[in-house]
């Protein structure tokens, strides 16, 4: 179903184009500036309840395949593109966001609308054919994480890492078994008692979608949890670690959501171009009261991009080591966290 419809974003920004489906969604507005990687990005849990602009101007161009998606399901409640290609290919985009009740509205200008969201800030906003207001949005956690534990193999099991899902994409599980590792896949909630009779080697803390303070009320599990094994924890897990040691979050002005971020590596110098999504951060005047160190910053705006725990095998990084869409030399987060719980020679990506 086509017809005229609207972005209508909190501040009562207006941006018209073609609607196509029938749904009215709300989300937070957010935008993600890679050229390619977009069913990636729709499929990412953490893009739960998110109504992504994509700013690259043709957007469906090489259709969609089975083996790229990072879950089950489109996770974004809508879609705002310039163009949305409709090229006839079996696995069509346009096509699958029909079939999965995804609503997208095209011929936008997405430039001006990027450009405001830069000036004015993340905010939400609602895709509709008519007039609606904006709610508050509720917990997202709970609505992508696993409701029973999942068990991933390897042919040959060096290890075993927990873990813990608030949403975690299914290439930084691959990204573990490649390495050896057998993956266990828990809820967000699960109580450490029930971690320890899994008798895990290391825990993985996940990506996830929106606010951290979602689960302030299992802080004090998590610094339990990353205190009793080697723990690396990404995006939504570095944050979720860092309120569990001290440090404060807050929210971004625009998030970052890309694939060609530059964060350096604060010891060694090393630049990595990595794939980024989130919308809030480590303050990083709160580091220093904190038990962390800063391991890793964002070279473009100096925010903190990675924890390391100056005594206890624990690093985070705000960034995507596995990437998908983006580049693959972060990637050695994984061979450094592995390592260091196989007592290898380099043992953490911030020593």
């Amino acid at each position: 179903m086509k017809g005229t419809g609207a972005l209508t974003l909190a501040d009562g920004h207006v941006y018209p184009g073609e609607l196509i489906g029938s749904s009215s969604v709300q989300g937070e507005v957010v935008f993600f500036t890679g050229m390619t990687g977009y069913q990636e990005v729709l499929t990412d849990p953490s893009y739960r309840g998110q109504i992504i602009v994509f700013t690259y101007p043709l957007i469906g161009q090489y259709g969609i395949s089975e083996q790229d998606s990072e879950s089950r399901q489109i996770q974004v409640s809508g879609v705002v593109v310039q163009t949305l290609a409709n090229n006839g290919l079996r696995s069509d985009l346009a096509d699958w966001l029909a079939a999965s009740d995804i609503p997208v509205l095209t011929q936008v200008d997405t430039r001006a609308l990027v450009h405001h969201l830069r000036n004015q800030g993340d905010q939400i906003g609602i895709l509709t054919c008519g007039t609606s207001s904006v709610q508050e949005q509720s917990n997202l956690i709970a609505t992508v994480s696993i409701k029973q534990p999942e068990v991933y193999p390897t042919d040959y099991e060096a290890g075993h890492i927990v873990c813990l899902d608030y949403g975690v994409k299914k290439s930084m599980i691959e990204a573990l078994q490649e390495r050896q590792m057998k993956v266990t896949v828990v809820p967000f909630d699960t109580p450490k008692t029930v971690i320890d009779e899994l008798k895990p080697d290391g825990l993985l803390f996940s990506n996830g979608p929106g606010d951290p303070s979602q689960l302030d009320h299992l802080i004090p599990e998590i610094n339990k949890l990353a205190l009793a094994y080697p723990t690396l924890g990404i995006c939504m897990g570095h944050q979720l670690i860092a309120k569990a040691f001290g440090c404060r979050i807050e929210k971004q002005h625009h998030g970052h959501r890309g694939a060609n971020h530059p964060v350096r590596q604060l010891k060694t110098g090393r630049v990595f171009m990595t794939s980024q999504n989130h919308g809030y951060v480590v303050q990083a005047d709160s580091v220093q009261n904190s038990e962390l160190n800063v391991a890793y910053e964002h070279i473009n705006d100096g925010s903190i991009e990675g924890l390391l725990h100056p005594t206890h095998p624990i690093l985070t990084v705000q960034f995507h080591p596995e990437a998908h869409p983006g580049p693959l030399e972060a990637m050695v987060i994984f061979d450094q966290f592995v390592a260091g719980i196989l007592k290898q020679e380099v043992a953490y990506a911030g020593s």
